[in-house]
């Protein structure tokens, strides 16, 4: 008689898998800045399930407004058909904190549906079919937003993808000539998050601003990672005062919950509905849950202390920068990206900062670094004890 499957080999054999390598922790609970196992054993988390639970886990707000909502119904109809109060509030919260030409809603189901949308309305808009996108992108893992990323090893096996998609260099001033009349969309992360946290310059972005309005050319922020409070503001065009044409989120606008969300003016998103009627539909789109966990989490984001988190984030990194292992960090905000000597090293650190109970991670395209992303609400003391448990790591290393 065989033995029976124990929890983790039932994960790797009944649940697809993302990398041969998965942390494996068991998880009971989580709440503000902790994760709990099924042993009782408690991890820091530095990374906020990747820049999603900025205002930590189970923030009260967003669990009374999530119970609330259940008491009154879960999905009711496609999107847009019915009028529902969460959809409502959270384009009105949502609306509130933009500027006034991103007027407009669609919500979806992940950041890079958000991103496949955006694709759609370019070319809508404008009646072209060229997309472009930058080096060291990373968009998502559909069809059309793996289309948009770089990373060709990561692509190849899915070839062919989206046609008519070119590459120019993020932050090179030079290359914006390549953007042309026949350009439907330009998509570019303001702060390029999978590539090791690389901010676009203010010069730079204001001179593609210029050169998208020159050629009639659509402009696409993709601030599903590095939005929301990310680095340090709600948006982070916000830096540069920099407005797209068209803004793509998701992350951490759930609250926890999944969402993603295209935003525009009512003038853009409006195409969607005629020549051809239902130009893009979704059938959860806007979940009357996930949008109550998104209008309370905008609602929490509001009370934010950005000048906190910048002193946390820059006294982490200024502590980080001490040691004689770390060659360099990129911060903005909670965005860090912390170069080491190699790959094995930030393997190493990653594997050690779990053991003893803090939780970093690994970039995709960026071997390395390692990342920090923590929630927004993460405490001076929680900061101390992040920073105490990797620097025990490093002197071990």
């Amino acid at each position: 008689m065989k033995n029976p499957l124990t929890t983790a080999e039932k994960f790797k054999q009944l649940q697809g898998q993302t990398s041969p390598f998965p942390f494996l922790i068991e998880v009971d609970y989580a709440k503000g800045s902790y994760i709990y196992d099924k042993q009782g054993k408690s991890y820091l988390d530095m990374i906020a399930g990747v820049a999603v639970n900025n205002i930590g886990h189970n923030h009260p707000e967003v669990v009374k407004a999530l119970k609330a909502q259940i008491d009154r119904h879960l999905h009711v109809m496609v999107y847009g058909e019915f009028i529902q109060d969460a959809p409502l509030e959270m384009a009105e919260r949502l609306t509130a904190i933009l500027p006034q030409q991103l007027n407009s809603v669609y919500a979806v189901n992940s950041g890079t549906e958000a991103n496949e949308a955006a694709i759609k309305l370019a070319k809508r808009v404008t009646g072209r079919r060229e997309i472009i996108s930058c080096y060291g992108a990373y968009h998502g893992s559909t069809n059309g937003s793996l289309s948009l990323s770089s990373k060709e090893i990561k692509k190849k096996p899915f070839e062919p993808l989206m046609p008519e998609v070119n590459f120019i260099r993020h932050n090179e001033i030079e290359d914006l000539t390549l953007i042309t009349e026949k350009t439907a969309g330009v998509f570019i992360e303001p702060i390029q998050g999978d590539a090791g946290v690389r901010q676009a310059s203010t010069e730079y972005l204001k001179a593609l601003r210029k050169r998208c309005d020159e050629t009639g050319t659509q402009l696409i922020f993709d601030e599903i990672q590095c939005g929301i409070g990310r680095s340090g503001k709600n948006f982070a065009f916000e830096h540069s005062g920099v407005v797209p044409d068209i803004l793509t989120l998701g992350k951490a606008l759930g609250g926890g919950m999944p969402i993603g969300a295209l935003v525009s003016s009512h003038e853009k998103l409006d195409l969607f509905s005629h020549d051809p009627i239902l130009g893009h539909i979704t059938t959860f789109g806007g979940h009357p849950v996930v949008c109550a966990a998104a209008a309370a989490g905008l609602k929490v984001l509001s009370g934010i202390d950005y000048d906190e988190v910048n002193k946390i984030g820059q006294h982490i990194e200024d502590e980080l920068l001490k040691h004689k292992l770390v060659k360099e960090v990129r911060r903005i905000g909670f965005m860090f990206a912390i170069d080491m000597e190699n790959a094995e090293v930030v393997n190493e650190i990653v594997m050690k900062c779990m053991e003893k109970g803090l939780i970093s991670f690994w970039f995709l395209s960026h071997p390395e670094s390692f990342r920090l992303s923590p929630p927004l609400t993460l405490s001076r003391e929680e900061g101390e004890k992040a920073l105490k448990i990797i620097e025990e790591v490093m002197k071990e290393i």
